[in-house]
This record gives structure tokens, sequence and C-alpha cells, in this order.
């Protein structure tokens, strides 16, 4: 179990984004415009993902999900740094969201217009559906990576997907399901059985919120990334405006490394 404040020891600053181009396996490169495609989910609304396929299907790939009213938009400059570090990625929309960076939530529409529910609940087909679909995008098991309400809905979905997920990374967990019915410690019971390698990174002032949830994961295999400045809500931690965002890449990278080669 590793819990972090400060940036890992393995990581140089100026080693970022490049660790691909040390194993001498590939050359890194990005997607600069992703492949928008839809597939089912498990009621048969489709739903939207951009692709970000850098490698082909011997490379890892990260599944992508967002926070609430958001889109897969919110990965519009997180997917291709994952691209430098070695990774193909899929972003998706989930059905409980709504913009962000001016990228509609398509998947959103289409349940609306179906008649559908689209609470944060009502998202836990599309993200299953989407490990499905991703799953036959690479020869390795995938890294599910959440944001907000996406990420503790990862925690159980990460636990019963066990033989398509190699990790999981959470921004911003949160027991965010009690108005829909859950109990105050639903999300740190799904957490607890998890049995891959956990990532969970949250602002220090959202600490009160991801700990008890950290704590739960009985898995040895966790990491805690707390960034010493104020950062931001979700995968926007990461976002080139965010203060302290290099820290929090840097913590990101020294977990995704053993899965890049």
């Amino acid at each position: 179990m590793k819990v972090l404040n400060i940036v890992a020891a393995a990581c140089l600053a100026g080693s970022l984004f490049f660790s691909c181009a040390t194993t001498g396996k590939v050359e890194p490169k990005k997607v600069e415009k992703p492949e928008t495609v839809t597939f089912a989910s498990q009621d048969g609304i489709p739903v939207t993902a951009d692709l970000y396929m850098a490698y082909d299907k011997k490379a890892p790939l990260i599944l992508l999900c967002h926070r609430a009213n958001w889109s897969r938009g919110e990965y519009l400059e997180i997917a291709p740094k994952l691209n430098l570090l070695g990774f193909n990625a899929i972003a998706i929309d989930q059905r409980s969201g709504k913009t962000k960076n001016d990228v509609d939530n398509a998947t959103k529409k289409a349940a609306e217009e179906a008649g559908k529910g689209t609470s944060y609940l009502d998202a836990i087909q599309d993200i299953q559906a989407a490990i499905d679909y991703a799953s036959k995008l690479s020869k390795k098991k995938i890294i599910l990576w959440g944001s907000s309400y996406s990420s503790s809905l990862g925690f159980m979905l990460a636990k019963s997907n066990s033989d398509k997920i190699a990790a999981y990374l959470a921004f911003s967990p949160g027991e965010y399901f009690k108005d829909l019915g859950k109990s105050d410690n639903w999300v740190a019971m799904q957490a607890e059985e998890i049995n891959v390698p956990v990532f969970v990174t949250s602002r220090p002032s959202e600490q009160k919120d991801a700990q008890p949830i950290f704590d739960a994961i009985e898995n040895e295999d966790k990491t805690y990334f707390v960034p010493q400045t104020d950062s931001k809500h979700g995968s926007q931690a990461l976002y080139e405006a965010t203060e302290g965002n290099e820290a929090s890449w840097q913590a990101v990278e020294a977990f995704l490394n053993r899965f890049s080669k």
C-alpha cells in the first residue's frame, strides 16, 4: 500500500510523457483527432465514444469515464498525453452527463429520446458495455479510469470484471448515491473486494470522502495520491490549467508505468 502526498520518487520531472520511449519498444505518438464510434449499451441505447488508438492491439488500453454533467470531452486534453505514455484510450459518454469542452453527451441525448433514466446508477450499464467493447480493442486486459461519480461506480465494475480489467484509477470518489437509495458506505462496500491494483486521488479537501473508500480496499496493491495544492475535482486535476497538475501526472505515470510494457 502506498499513500502519497509528494511526487513519486520514481518519476523525474523531465521524464513525463516519455516513459515508453525508454523501453525501446515503441515510438511515442498521439492521436490529435479521435475517431468517434457507437456501440450498444446493455439496454440497446447507443453509447458514443472517442477512440484514441495511437498503437496496435498489442498496446494496453485505458477506458476513460467522465464526471457528472460532463461528456467524453473531459478527456480531449488527457487522452493524447496517455498516448504518449504508450497507451491507447477510449473516452465514453455515459447517459448521466451533459457537455464538456464543447462536446455534447450523445449517449444522454439518446437515452432521453428513448425515455430511459439518466441517473448516476443508470450509467452502470453504459460503462459495462464499454468494458466489453474496449476489451476487444486490446490483446491485454484494459485499464479502467473513473472521474467523480463514475470513479465510485468503477469500484463495483472493476471488481466484477477482474477477468477483463488489469487496474483501476479513481479520481475523486465519494458516496454519491445516497439520494438514489444506496447506503452511506455503499461505495466502500464495493471497494472492499476489488482485487486489481488501484490508484485513488482527490483534492485535499475531498480526502474526507475518498479516504474511507480507499481504507476499505483490502487489496494491498493500492495507492492514494493527495496533491499538495488544492487541485481540481476528478480528472480535471490533470488539466494544464490546474495548479499542481505536474505532480498529479507524475503520480499517475508512476502507477501506470508497469502496465505500459
